[in-house]
């Protein structure tokens, strides 16, 4: 085992990275998309990247000598999963069910939210100090930061909850502007 730095061998070290950043972000999109049921993109995302990955392991085994490709490659690795996950976040893909309590500014933060359009549920509830206001909210995902913006200027004092969701059946999704 080598430890090459020529300039070919720099060069290829830094395409076998590019090329596992590459592949292992398709593969944490894909995995998201899968969640979410999305088929023609967990198809095109699988066809791509293991045409980059049949690319990519070929390079490294062409010359397993050199300890450089197996540390870029390792490094493309990583690097591609926290890209992925990133990208994913930065698009926005999918839905959000919001869940928010508000011991006293409920009815404000309703009219807010649906003043911007969202579709709101409210249900009285008692917390652990008195009366509540339990907000459900069923939005994409792309919205969700908004929201949270919208609660903490009118009610810093709110807990905000959410969690992933798939529509199932019928239901108001707030038109994007």
């Amino acid at each position: 085992m080598n430890f090459d730095l020529s300039p070919q061998a720099l060069i290829l070290a830094a395409i076998i990275f590019g090329l596992r950043v590459l592949n292992q972000t398709f593969d944490t999109l894909r995995i998201l998309m899968m969640m979410r049921g999305r088929k023609f993109f967990v198809w095109i995302l699988g066809f791509l990247q293991s045409v980059v990955y049949i690319i990519t392991l070929t390079s490294v085994l062409n010359d397993l000598d050199n300890v450089l490709n197996i540390i870029v490659y390792a490094a493309g690795f990583a690097t591609g999963n926290v890209m992925g996950v990133w990208l994913e976040a930065r698009l926005g893909i999918g839905f959000f069910n919001l869940r928010i309590i508000s011991p006293k500014k409920g009815r404000h933060i309703v009219k807010a939210l649906r003043a911007e359009g969202y579709a709101v549920t409210v249900i009285r509830a008692r917390g652990r100090d008195g009366n509540v206001s339990l907000l459900n909210a069923s939005v994409r995902r792309r919205d969700v930061e908004p929201i949270r913006q919208i609660v903490e200027d009118l009610d810093e004092g709110a807990f905000i909850t959410g969690e992933e969701t798939r529509p199932i059946w019928r239901g108001f999704w707030r038109r994007s502007k």
